[in-house]
This record gives C-alpha cells, structure tokens and sequence, in this order.
C-alpha cells in the first residue's frame, strides 16, 4: 500500500485513484436472448455466446452519440480511437456476463420491482410526470418506448443484483484502514539543498571544437522531418447538400405529406382536486373518498371562481398549494381517465368525478395552446435544409463512385475530379503525422499514411479516394516531397550550443550535488538550506522524485541523507529530520475510512467479475485486436 500510494503527489489524486469503483455501462436494451447472433464476424464470447463485431459497432456508436449530445464541440473523431473503441467491448464484456450470472442466479425483478425502482430512483425523475407515470414524450426524444424502458430496468437491476452481494458486504476493519491511509496523510520533516543548471551555465564556455563533436554525436537531434507539398480535393456530403436546390413543388409536397410533423402538439392546462384512494383499499374506503369528491364537485360547481381555494384547503395532492394547478401538459402524459377527460372538455369546464389508481378527481380546464399548423413560409427554411440533406444522401453514393474511379482511372491528375463534379482544389505542406492543432482532412492519419505510400511519393500519383470522416472523401498528389535529412550544422548551430550548455550545465549540478551528498553523509546533523514540512497533501511544488525519495526513507532510521538526480533538471540533496503527526483528513477520519470501505468492496467486485468471466468462458477474439476499418480507400 505504501508503494502505491508513494507513486501520487496529491491527497486528492491519491484518493480519486484509490477510490475509483468499476462502473458498468450499459449499452442499451440487448436482450440476453439475442446473445447468440452468428450473422457477423465474432468479436468476442460470452458463456459460449458471440458478440458481433455489428454489435460491437453499434453499441460503440451509442456512446459516441451520447457523448455528443452532452458535448456537441467534441471532435468525434477523438471518440473512435482503438483503446475508446476497445473500452466499449470490454464493457459488452462485463455485460454479458453480469447478464450470464443474473440468469443463473434467477436474479431478474419482477414488473412490482421494476416500477419501484422507476418511482422512488431520482435518475428516473425527468421521465416521470407528477402522478409518477411515464412521460411518453421525453421518454421518445430518447428513441425508447415504455416496453424498452422497462426491459432496460430490468436488466440493469438484475447486473447490479449480481454484484450487489459482494459490494455490501465488504470488510475494512478500522486498524487496517488505518493502516493503509497513515502513507496518504504522513508528514515528515525534511531539509534540502537544490543544485540548479541554470546557476552553472555562466561558467561555462564551449568550444567551437565541443559544439561540432556535439553534434555529430547527437546528430538524430538535429533532423528536418520528412515533409510533402500536396495538392488535395475534398468531396463531402454536407457541403454538396449546400448546392442543391429542390423546386418549389417539392418543398411544397414535403410540407403537405409531413401535414402532422408541423402542427404545433396541443396542450392543456388544468387543476384538479385529488381525494386519494388507494387501488387496492377496501370498497367501504373507495365508496368514502368518491363520497367526499361528489361533494367537492357540487361545492364548485356551484361557484367556480372558488376551485383554486377548494383545492388549496381540501385537495390530498402535492400541487394543492398550487390551487391543483398542473400546468401545460400534453397527450401521453398523464393517466389514461385524467388525459380523455382534460382533451374532451372547453376551457372553464369542470369534469365529472374522475377515477384512477391514485383516487378520485375533480377536474377543471384552464387553457388550451398549440394544435395549429405550422405556416408553409415560417417551416420553408427547414424544409429546404432536410430537403437538400435527402437528395445528397441519395446522390451520396452515385458522387461517391464517381470521385473513388476519377481519382484511380486518371491518376496523374486531380483536376477531372475537380471539373466533372465541381470541387475546390487546396494545397498544403504535411508531415507524416498530423500537426498539433491539425482539423479536417489534414487531422488524418489515414490520409497522411496514403500521401506517404511509396507510388505517390516516387510517381506523383494521386492517392486513392480516402475516407476522413463519415460522407467525406479526400484524394490527395504529392507535389514536391523532401525526405528526412539531418541539417547544416552552421543552420542550427546555435540550437547546437544551447543543447550542450544545458547537458554540461547538467553534469556539473549533478557533480557537485553528489560530492555534496558524500559530505553530508558522513555529517549527517549538519543542517541544509532549505527546511520543509511535506505530506501528499502538502508537496511544497516539490517534483514528484524528490517527494518519493522522502517517503521512501526508513522513518526508524532517522535522521536520512539522500540524493536526487532530476535527470538534466539538476540534483536534490535531502535530509528527511522528523516523522510528524499526521494531516487533518479531509471530510475526517471517519469519512475516509467509509471511502476506504467503499474502495475496497470496489476491489472485491472487481476481483469477482474477474472470476466470473472465467466461469463464463470469456474470449476476445482475434477479430477484435484492431478497431474495424472504416477506410473507403480500395487497393491499386
């Protein structure tokens, strides 16, 4: 424990490492009965079930998607790296097998469980309306229905299920948490002396002669990369969107066959008066609260201007503060008797005595919005962007072989591509790797791999049609090309010079803080410059080597005398005086011991899901070694 928690700088990035528990993501609603797809190429295997490589894509551009729409500037393509992408199979991994166990245990809730989970978890809050049913509305701009809603529940109870048996039962005695955490809150006295380079530099003065043998034996320090000047097309599908133009009659004919897409959703607002009255209460109890609410209708009915007051003083709901106003609401989202009776009735209307699950109502409506089309002019904008967005995606792949043969067939020249299908040629110098800050076509190393192939480089021929980015198509010629070569040195002889100061500036910290380190050892008491008190918490911006060589000492052996070599950042000598009372925790020690706790059940669960993927026979296929080639390029 020691070791590992030497190896943080900070309390906090020490407890955030120690205390990190395993989260299992799930990938939408896959039925453990579709485990066992062999249509596609197997990815990996699970309890003798195959992941697909579909599977594997689809689930891993859900969570491009999601992270997209929490974050929309994300460039996506730092989301489809090799390790995100084998993240996303690793956690199929573990829910597939979560999903193996919870079958074996018989561990799958029942539909009661399942809508008390949706009721009282506050992560289901924007799904629930306020009589604690489903909204429909929100729960479709998700993509989901109520029947995947509760099949994803299901699941996702029955996973934690699994786990939950190991993670609540954990043990961390308080002598052993005790013992674990005393490294993260440890302070030790210590003195120290710096030997800095920069203090050495003045008295140093190479030689022409030193300068020229430098650089010949660090030569590799001294090289121009490999470089291209490049000429590149670029088809994409957005920007073709742009320039085509549907006729009014089909901006006309999208807005009358899409009649429903542009009305306006009708909603309405309404108070009620709720008697509650249990489903399942006894006759004599229902027959009591519908008694009460007959007579709250006849109360109102007779003076309607006193609803809201009759709510206030006599409505058993959470919104009689309110008067029982409920809101705009619109068709799905309360329960089925309330949503007929709010949408068949006019404004100022007060209903018949309502019955639901949740009692008796009395119900008046106060508003209606919405519900009207939507003028052709005020949508014609949106209708000409989808319009163009359609009829590029169906020119998509017409455009797309055309550019992929022009680029091939005629590959000594880009410009057939440019004038048969309208495009912009560009220039630019690249590097084998993208430039940092590098967007677009010149960001990938796709791209970059093609200009650098041996017949484009020799023979000036155009690349094959490379896909960058989905719908985008890049083709690209070298122009001129200049290899990787080691420069002049009267190019880069002052670089030279400064490179040999700073390595014999180095060696001279080094020297002297050894030599330091060797006298002071054998007069260990006598004090250094510089006397500190440091824990994790407290580095005192002292470099991370220079803390561990201070919690490395034998605290039974004190006082220490050590020495530190910054590898070319100079030299440290120590002397680590005191072992000192620990630091205040952060939040107590009582609070650090339940994290503590938490994170050693964290390592139990993780220890038994390790077990479990043995049981199940996990197996990362080949397959799976490389992300799948998303590449448009064909072969020559």
């Amino acid at each position: 424990m020691f070791d590992f928690v030497r190896n943080h700088t900070r309390l906090a990035l020490g407890f955030m490492l120690l205390l990190i528990i395993p989260s299992f993501v799930f990938f939408g609603v896959e039925g453990y009965s579709r485990f066992n797809d062999g249509t596609a190429a197997a990815v990996a295997k699970v309890d003798g079930r195959n992941i697909s490589r579909a599977e594997w894509d689809s689930a891993h551009q859900r969570n491009v998607d999601r992270v997209r729409r929490q974050t929309p500037t994300v460039d996506a393509r730092m989301l489809d790296t090799p390790q995100l992408r084998r993240d996303t199979l690793d956690g199929l991994v573990r829910e597939r097998v979560l999903l193996a166990a919870a079958d074996d245990m018989h561990l799958t809730p029942s539909d009661a469980r399942v809508k008390q989970i949706f009721v009282s978890d506050p992560q289901f809050a924007q799904l629930r309306n306020p009589d604690g049913s489903v909204n429909r509305e929100i729960l479709a701009m998700q993509g989901m229905s109520s029947e995947m809603l509760v099949a994803q529940l299901r699941q996702e109870f029955a996973m934690q299920q699994v786990l939950s048996g190991v993670t609540r039962t954990a043990l961390a005695p308080a002598t052993i948490a005790a013992a674990a955490l005393d490294p993260l809150l440890q302070r030790r006295e210590v003195q120290l002396q710096r030997f800095d380079p920069a203090a050495y530099r003045s008295k140093l003065n190479p030689t022409d002669a030193e300068v020229e043998a430098f650089y010949k034996a660090q030569a590799s320090l001294f090289k121009a990369p490999e470089q291209a000047s490049i000429e590149y097309v670029v088809l994409d599908l957005s920007a073709m969107g742009k320039s085509l133009n549907p006729t009014e009659e089909e901006l006309r004919k999208f807005y009358a066959d899409n009649a429903v897409r542009f009305a306006m959703p009708e909603e309405r607002r309404a108070s009620h008066i709720l008697i509650k009255a249990d489903k399942d209460a006894s006759s004599a109890d229902r027959a009591k609260a519908k008694a009460a609410a007959t007579a709250l209708l006849a109360e109102v009915r007779k003076n309607p201007g006193s609803f809201a007051e009759v709510a206030k003083k006599s409505s058993q709901d959470s919104t009689a503060a309110q008067g029982g106003d409920l809101d705009f609401f619109g068709r799905g989202a309360m329960v089925k008797p309330f949503e007929d009776a709010a949408f068949s009735m006019k404004v100022g209307d007060i209903s018949e005595v309502l019955e639901t699950d949740f009692g008796y109502h009395v119900l008046t409506l106060t508003a209606v919005r919405g519900g009207q089309k939507k003028a052709f002019e005020e949508v014609r904008a949106e209708i000409e962007t989808e319009l163009r967005k359609s009829l590029a995606q169906k020119r998509w792949p017409e455009l797309a072989e055309q550019f992929t043969n022009l680029v091939y067939e005629q590959s000594d020249s880009l410009q057939p591509a440019v004038d048969k299908l309208k495009l912009e040629k560009k220039t630019a110098t690249v590097l084998r790797t993208p430039a940092p800050g590098a967007t677009g076509p010149l960001a990938s190393a796709k791209l970059l791999d093609a200009v650098f192939g041996n017949e484009v480089v020799a023979n000036k021929r155009n690349t094959d049609a490379v896909e960058v980015a989905p719908n985008q198509l890049v083709a690209a010629r070298v122009l001129a090309h200049s290899p990787a070569r080691t420069l002049p040195l009267a190019d880069v002889k002052a670089v030279v010079r400064e490179r040999l100061l700073d390595q014999q500036s180095a060696a001279l910290a080094l020297k002297e803080g050894q030599e330091r380190l060797a006298a002071a050892q054998k007069a260990p008491a006598e004090p250094l410059a510089t006397t500190l008190i440091v824990s994790r918490a407290q580095t005192q911006n002292l470099p991370k080597p220079v803390m561990d060589a201070v919690l490395r000492a034998d605290a039974g052996k004190l006082p220490a005398v050590l020495g530190v070599d910054l590898k070319g950042q100079g030299y440290v000598l120590l002397r680590v005086t005191k072992l000192l009372p620990r630091d205040a925790a952060p939040g107590g020690e009582e609070s650090l011991r339940g994290q503590y706790a938490q994170a050693w059940s964290g390592a139990e669960a993780e220890a038994f899901l390790e077990a479990l993927k043995k049981r199940y026979k996990v197996e990362i296929k080949p397959a799976a070694a490389l992300p799948p080639d998303s590449g448009a390029s064909g072969a020559r």
